[in-house]
Protein backbone atom coordinates (compact mmCIF):
# COMPACT_ATOMS: atom_id res chain seq x y z
CA UNK A 1 0.00 0.00 0.00
CA UNK A 2 1.50 3.72 -1.19
CA UNK A 3 0.89 5.51 2.17
CA UNK A 4 1.38 9.69 2.00
CA UNK A 5 4.17 11.35 4.45
CA UNK A 6 2.85 13.59 6.68
CA UNK A 7 2.46 16.80 4.98
CA UNK A 8 2.43 16.05 1.63
CA UNK A 9 -0.36 15.92 -1.31
CA UNK A 10 -1.97 14.02 -2.95
CA UNK A 11 -0.02 13.17 -6.59
CA UNK A 12 -2.38 11.77 -8.48
CA UNK A 13 -1.09 10.81 -11.99
CA UNK A 14 2.30 11.13 -10.51
CA UNK A 15 4.71 8.22 -10.58
CA UNK A 16 4.96 6.71 -6.71
CA UNK A 17 8.30 7.68 -5.85
CA UNK A 18 7.25 11.30 -6.40
CA UNK A 19 6.25 13.09 -3.49
CA UNK A 20 4.90 16.43 -3.28
CA UNK A 21 4.61 18.54 0.24
CA UNK A 22 5.28 21.89 1.85
CA UNK A 23 9.14 23.11 1.39
CA UNK A 24 10.68 23.35 4.39
CA UNK A 25 14.02 25.68 5.28
CA UNK A 26 16.31 22.77 3.98
CA UNK A 27 14.64 22.73 0.68
CA UNK A 28 15.26 26.71 0.25
CA UNK A 29 19.44 26.07 -1.36
CA UNK A 30 17.96 22.99 -3.61
CA UNK A 31 15.35 25.07 -4.96
CA UNK A 32 17.84 28.24 -6.08
CA UNK A 33 19.57 25.65 -7.83
CA UNK A 34 16.86 24.28 -9.49
CA UNK A 35 15.40 28.01 -10.66
CA UNK A 36 19.55 29.28 -11.19
CA UNK A 37 19.57 28.02 -14.38
CA UNK A 38 15.85 29.21 -15.38
CA UNK A 39 17.23 32.60 -14.22
CA UNK A 40 20.14 32.75 -16.40
CA UNK A 41 18.10 31.95 -19.00
CA UNK A 42 15.76 35.18 -18.26
CA UNK A 43 12.46 32.36 -17.68
CA UNK A 44 12.37 33.54 -13.83
CA UNK A 45 12.77 36.61 -12.25
CA UNK A 46 15.94 36.24 -9.64
CA UNK A 47 15.61 36.05 -6.16
CA UNK A 48 17.76 36.67 -3.31
CA UNK A 49 18.38 33.77 -1.20
CA UNK A 50 16.97 35.52 2.14
CA UNK A 51 13.80 36.23 -0.30
CA UNK A 52 13.68 32.25 -0.60
CA UNK A 53 13.99 31.99 2.71
CA UNK A 54 11.13 34.74 3.49
CA UNK A 55 8.78 32.38 1.55
CA UNK A 56 9.65 29.11 2.51
CA UNK A 57 5.77 29.01 3.52
CA UNK A 58 4.54 29.56 0.26
CA UNK A 59 6.26 27.04 -1.46
CA UNK A 60 5.54 23.22 -1.98
CA UNK A 61 7.92 21.00 -3.37
CA UNK A 62 8.36 17.70 -5.52
CA UNK A 63 11.21 15.23 -4.95
CA UNK A 64 12.22 11.35 -6.14
CA UNK A 65 14.66 9.27 -4.25
CA UNK A 66 15.05 12.19 -1.49
CA UNK A 67 15.97 14.76 -4.67
CA UNK A 68 13.92 17.80 -5.11
CA UNK A 69 13.06 18.06 -9.11
CA UNK A 70 10.12 20.66 -8.63
CA UNK A 71 9.02 23.37 -7.23
CA UNK A 72 6.39 26.42 -6.58
CA UNK A 73 5.11 28.68 -4.86
CA UNK A 74 1.50 30.34 -3.44
CA UNK A 75 1.84 34.33 -2.77
CA UNK A 76 -0.96 35.91 -1.19
CA UNK A 77 -1.87 39.71 -3.13
CA UNK A 78 -5.16 40.16 -1.82
CA UNK A 79 -8.22 38.64 0.20
CA UNK A 80 -9.54 37.07 -3.46
CA UNK A 81 -5.89 37.33 -5.56
CA UNK A 82 -2.83 35.08 -5.16
CA UNK A 83 0.04 34.22 -7.86
CA UNK A 84 1.36 31.29 -8.80
CA UNK A 85 5.33 32.30 -8.84
CA UNK A 86 8.89 30.11 -9.08
CA UNK A 87 6.87 27.31 -11.11
CA UNK A 88 10.26 24.70 -11.92
CA UNK A 89 10.55 21.66 -12.80
CA UNK A 90 14.15 19.61 -13.82
CA UNK A 91 14.51 19.09 -16.98
CA UNK A 92 14.82 15.39 -15.89
CA UNK A 93 11.13 15.10 -15.59
CA UNK A 94 9.33 17.62 -17.83
CA UNK A 95 6.20 16.06 -19.46
CA UNK A 96 5.74 13.64 -16.69
CA UNK A 97 3.46 15.92 -14.47
CA UNK A 98 5.10 17.11 -11.49
CA UNK A 99 4.32 20.72 -12.99
CA UNK A 100 0.38 20.19 -12.75
CA UNK A 101 0.81 18.19 -9.78
CA UNK A 102 2.59 20.74 -8.04
CA UNK A 103 0.08 23.83 -9.65
CA UNK A 104 -2.52 21.93 -8.40
CA UNK A 105 -1.48 21.78 -5.14
CA UNK A 106 -0.83 25.68 -5.16
CA UNK A 107 -4.65 25.95 -6.65
CA UNK A 108 -5.48 23.92 -3.66
CA UNK A 109 -4.22 25.88 -1.34
CA UNK A 110 -5.59 28.44 -2.73
CA UNK A 111 -8.96 27.92 -2.60
CA UNK A 112 -8.12 26.26 0.99
CA UNK A 113 -6.96 30.17 1.61
CA UNK A 114 -10.33 31.68 0.32
CA UNK A 115 -8.50 32.76 -3.38
CA UNK A 116 -10.96 32.82 -6.13
CA UNK A 117 -8.21 33.84 -8.74
CA UNK A 118 -4.99 33.53 -9.42
CA UNK A 119 -2.35 35.10 -11.23
CA UNK A 120 0.91 33.95 -12.82
CA UNK A 121 3.81 35.80 -15.53
CA UNK A 122 5.27 32.76 -17.73
CA UNK A 123 6.64 31.92 -20.68
CA UNK A 124 4.70 27.98 -20.46
CA UNK A 125 1.57 29.84 -21.91
CA UNK A 126 0.26 26.72 -23.55
CA UNK A 127 0.58 24.77 -19.87
CA UNK A 128 -1.08 27.48 -18.23
CA UNK A 129 -3.92 27.86 -20.82
CA UNK A 130 -4.86 23.51 -20.67
CA UNK A 131 -5.02 24.25 -17.00
CA UNK A 132 -7.29 26.66 -17.24
CA UNK A 133 -5.95 30.06 -17.22
CA UNK A 134 -6.12 32.37 -19.83
CA UNK A 135 -4.18 35.81 -20.84
CA UNK A 136 -5.04 39.13 -19.91
CA UNK A 137 -4.01 42.51 -20.77
CA UNK A 138 -6.37 44.70 -19.39
CA UNK A 139 -6.38 45.74 -15.05
CA UNK A 140 -7.56 42.72 -12.84
CA UNK A 141 -8.24 44.30 -9.85
CA UNK A 142 -10.23 47.53 -9.47
CA UNK A 143 -8.80 51.29 -8.51
CA UNK A 144 -9.42 51.12 -5.07
CA UNK A 145 -7.35 47.47 -4.96
CA UNK A 146 -4.78 48.65 -6.86
CA UNK A 147 -3.76 52.05 -4.39
CA UNK A 148 -3.56 49.34 -1.90
CA UNK A 149 -1.28 47.01 -3.47
CA UNK A 150 0.88 49.79 -5.46
CA UNK A 151 2.18 50.36 -1.65
CA UNK A 152 3.41 46.61 -1.50
CA UNK A 153 7.74 46.52 -1.41
CA UNK A 154 7.02 43.41 -3.23
CA UNK A 155 9.07 43.20 -6.59
CA UNK A 156 6.29 40.17 -7.47
CA UNK A 157 3.40 42.99 -6.69
CA UNK A 158 5.35 45.73 -8.53
CA UNK A 159 5.41 43.35 -11.63
CA UNK A 160 1.51 42.42 -11.59
CA UNK A 161 0.27 45.88 -11.24
CA UNK A 162 2.87 46.35 -14.55
CA UNK A 163 4.49 49.84 -12.73
CA UNK A 164 7.20 51.62 -14.55
CA UNK A 165 9.90 51.15 -12.42
CA UNK A 166 9.98 47.36 -13.23
CA UNK A 167 9.57 47.47 -16.64
CA UNK A 168 13.27 47.13 -17.05
CA UNK A 169 12.89 43.71 -15.44
CA UNK A 170 10.01 42.59 -17.13
CA UNK A 171 10.96 39.23 -19.09
CA UNK A 172 8.85 40.23 -21.53
CA UNK A 173 6.14 36.98 -20.28
CA UNK A 174 2.50 36.76 -20.71
CA UNK A 175 0.35 37.60 -18.20
CA UNK A 176 -2.40 35.27 -17.30
CA UNK A 177 -5.83 34.77 -14.98
CA UNK A 178 -7.40 31.67 -13.68
CA UNK A 179 -10.92 31.93 -11.82
CA UNK A 180 -11.02 29.05 -9.47
CA UNK A 181 -14.10 27.09 -8.78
Amino acid sequence: MNSTPPGSFSSGTLSPETTLRPATTADIRPIQELIEPLVERRILLGKELVMLYEAVQEFVVAEQDGQLVGCGALHVFWENLGEVRTLAVRDSVKGTGVGGAILDALEHRARSLGLTSLFCLTFEVEFFLERGYQEVTNSIVDTDVYVELVRSPDEGVAEFLDLARVKPNTLGNARMLKQLT
